[in-house]
């Protein structure tokens, strides 16, 4: 019988260096792929180095190299689509944005053209047959779980994607890199993204979008202060603005932000920033939800879910929650029955 073929996106990185490890141990015929992706001149990035890293597991596990440059791909569809998001003060999550539209979108399409009957990644989420179908399952590793940033893949997509490390905890992880002695065993885990690099968030926004100096507003419209652009903050956040009257000593948090206006309304209460129903739009489900049913909503990366009803209303789809808190329009919230990801949209 001819074995199966798997791509394994090799970033450089022990995750999915033990990933393509794992698939070879199975048995799998494995192609490691390393994925270019755009990065700015101005930020100094590593992935030439995350490159050689790459080709290196590849060689150590004797396995084919390839390389895609998703380079034009990445520009368009994550960084043009999160700048002009935020120049409508609405913040999208790039890493959500990267994987339906690059890992699971052009690579996955990529590579499965290219005679794939696997495509795998160092995620670290789960997947679960039933009588249904596939499941995308939460990671086993509570601290380490992503399925938050995969849950827009397309659930036809499910049976031809595996997640190896998935029901690993990390410290397994390097345990099993250090028994194939990966070069990349005692490699640090990356932190954030490529193309931020070590500036901050607002900094390289500054590059791409036009801001000026406006004012800070509190509930009941006066101004207590200055920031520099409302393009550059979001609902909930707590710093990067000035508080210049007198006698205001508790934190501010923004509640809202006005990108036409240029202002930003701030509350010493975080319950202002706060709210108990949800609208979202754009859904993809892999489990469509039931309205009479209870889930488990999650609007943030490792936030602590909330109990809620959902169900559609006109257009949009909404989210009831039994505890308010804060979210903000553009990142996704998505829906758990336990550890069983259901899918999601995006936040109005």
């Amino acid at each position: 019988m001819e074995m199966q073929k798997a791509y394994v996106g090799l970033s450089g990185g022990v995750d999915s260096g033990v990933s393509a490890a794992l698939l070879q141990k199975a048995g799998y015929a494995v192609t490691g792929v390393f994925i270019k992706i755009w990065q700015p001149e101005f930020i100094e990035c590593t992935w030439r180095e995350d490159r050689l890293d790459a080709m290196r597991v590849a060689a150590h596990l004797g396995i084919p190299f390839k390389e895609i440059d998703l380079s034009d791909e990445y520009k368009q569809q994550v960084i043009d689509t999160m700048v002009s998001s935020y120049t409508k003060g609405i913040t999208p999550n790039p890493d959500v944005l990267c994987n339906e539209k690059i890992k699971f979108g052009e690579f996955y399409a990529w590579a499965r053209k290219d005679g794939a009957d696997i495509v795998a990644t160092g995620h670290y989420a789960r997947l679960k047959k039933d009588q249904d179908g596939f499941q995308l399952l939460r990671g086993i590793d509570g601290s380490k779980d992503q399925s938050y940033f995969v849950h827009r893949i397309h659930k036809s997509e499910l049976e031809h994607i595996q997640f190896p490390i998935g029901e690993l905890e990390k410290s397994a992880v390097r345990t099993l890199a250090r028994k194939y002695a990966l070069p990349v065993a005692t490699k640090p885990d990356s932190q954030g993204l490529c193309f931020v690099g070590d500036v901050s968030m607002k900094d390289f926004l500054k590059r791409y979008i036009t801001v000026e100096e406006g004012a800070v507003l509190n509930m009941v419209g006066e101004t207590i202060g200055t920031h520099e652009g409302a393009a550059l903050y979001t609902i909930g956040q707590r710093h990067g603005f000035k508080v210049e009257t007198p006698g205001i000593v508790d934190a501010q948090y923004i509640v809202s932000t006005d990108t036409i206006h240029n202002t930003i309304i701030v509350s010493s209460h975080k319950d202002d920033a706060s709210k108990s129903k949800i609208s979202f739009t754009n859904p993809l489900w892999m489990i469509e939800p039931d309205s009479s049913r209870v889930y488990d909503v999650q609007t943030r990366y490792r936030e602590i879910p909330v109990k809620a009803h959902i169900y559609q209303e006109g257009d949009m789809w909404v989210a009831v929650c039994e505890t308010a808190h804060i979210v903000a329009p553009g990142q996704s919230l998505v829906v758990y029955d336990g550890a069983v990801c259901l899918g999601g949209g995006i936040i109005l």
